[in-house]
């Protein structure tokens, strides 16, 4: 069964089998020497001024990051399931909490979140989604992050990347926390939480809040290559294992370029057959196409074509289903994966079947990526 859900995503064998390894104690000279090499490979991942790993799910850091950069009113933006969850963890902590909502298929717009700022000066963080999964969608959270700073640079942003970190290159210079989940792009199993914090962050969080998600307790213990609670060690050596892969296939700068083409080849593919992309503005990480049949489509290329990929929650259950593309995927997956929804489709009595989808996605990937390769070399 190929695995195709935008999380959690294929773990590469490699990675398995570094994990699979004797069991190791987390306060040994062993264990941090192996946790320094991965925050060494993070602090070039993230370009940020600290790195913190959490045994968490993203939820985890999600709330880490509220509960430590968010003293008065937060401001989140709910285009989806992820994007609703920051203000429910602020009321949750009895924090203010103003909320900006949108259809899961429409990004935020700067000018409403100037005007949200403007109008309450109880607000000193803003959460938002670079790639929001509930729908596939991306916000403009770099062009956010710099319209906010230039009204009132003591405003944190916190950006979810758990869908975004590992597919793009994002560019933090006004972010001040940026969080990553291992089931992602990352090939992990669920279980370990990342944030990269900026300067300003770091002293807005002081002697930070609560007790297991305290930031000051982990920044402390962490710039010395352990953690203030029991280490994730099993993903962490996975984690190292997986940014030593990226590392050998090329580097950041190949994977990002990489996963660009393959998410505009799919693209291109399913419209060439006939389907409807969902989101106004799609993120990298994923395909996400809005269909009558939508729940009839995912039966077909899970039971009869071995493809299992996501459908959509809430009101979108039966209306959408979603493609990964994050992670190391190898070309020959993706193209029998558009294959697939055709041959789904020809089944639906919805068109004849004669290999448009896999034509359009060889011709799109390896175009574009001839030329991203130029570019590379050059």
């Amino acid at each position: 069964m190929l695995l195709f859900t935008p999380g959690p995503t294929p773990v590469p064998q490699n990675v398995r089998n570094a994990m699979a390894d004797e069991t190791m104690h987390h306060r040994t000279p062993e264990f941090e020497a192996i946790f320094e090499r991965t925050r060494k490979h993070l602090f070039n991942l993230f370009n940020t001024d600290e790195v913190l790993m959490i045994a968490s799910s993203g939820t985890g850091a999600m709330e880490a990051a509220v509960t430590n950069l968010c003293h008065k009113t937060l401001l989140n933006v709910n285009s989806g399931k992820f994007g609703e969850r920051f203000g429910k963890i602020a009321q949750a902590h009895g924090l203010g909490s103003v909320e900006i909502k949108n259809e899961w298929d429409t990004p935020v717009s700067v000018e409403a979140i100037i005007e949200a700022v403007k109008s309450d000066a109880n607000i000193d963080a803003i959460a938002v989604q670079i790639s929001e999964s509930a729908g596939g969608l991306s916000h403009p959270v770099e062009e956010i992050a710099q319209a906010v700073k230039a009204i009132n640079p003591d405003i944190m942003i916190i950006a979810d990347g758990i869908t975004a970190v590992g597919v793009e290159r994002i560019d933090v210079t006004n972010i001040d926390c940026l969080i990553a989940g291992s089931q992602k792009a990352l090939m992990l199993p669920p279980g370990l939480s990342i944030l990269g914090l900026s300067n300003n962050a770091i002293e807005k969080i002081g002697a930070g809040k609560g007790y297991y998600l305290n930031l000051a307790t982990e920044i402390k213990q962490q710039r010395k290559n352990t953690t203030a609670w029991t280490a994730a060690t099993t993903l962490i050596i996975g984690l190292l294992e997986v940014l030593e892969t990226i590392e050998a296939n090329g580097g950041l700068s190949r994977l990002y370029g990489e996963t660009a083409c393959r998410s505009k080849a799919v693209k291109r593919a399913l419209e060439a057959i006939g389907l409807k992309i969902y989101p106004k503005v799609s993120a990298k990480s994923m395909t996400t196409i809005i269909d009558d049949n939508a729940s009839e489509i995912r039966n077909l290329l899970k039971e009869d074509y071995d493809v299992n990929v996501a459908g959509g929650q809430d009101h979108l259950k039966g209306e959408i289903f979603r493609i990964n593309q994050m992670g190391l995927i190898p070309n020959h997956e993706m193209a029998w994966v558009v294959n697939a929804v055709e041959l789904a489709l020809s089944r639906l009595g919805r068109r004849e079947y004669d290999g448009t989808a896999n034509k359009v996605f060889n011709e799109a990937f390896f175009g574009t990526l001839d030329g991203f390769k130029r570019g590379f070399e050059n």
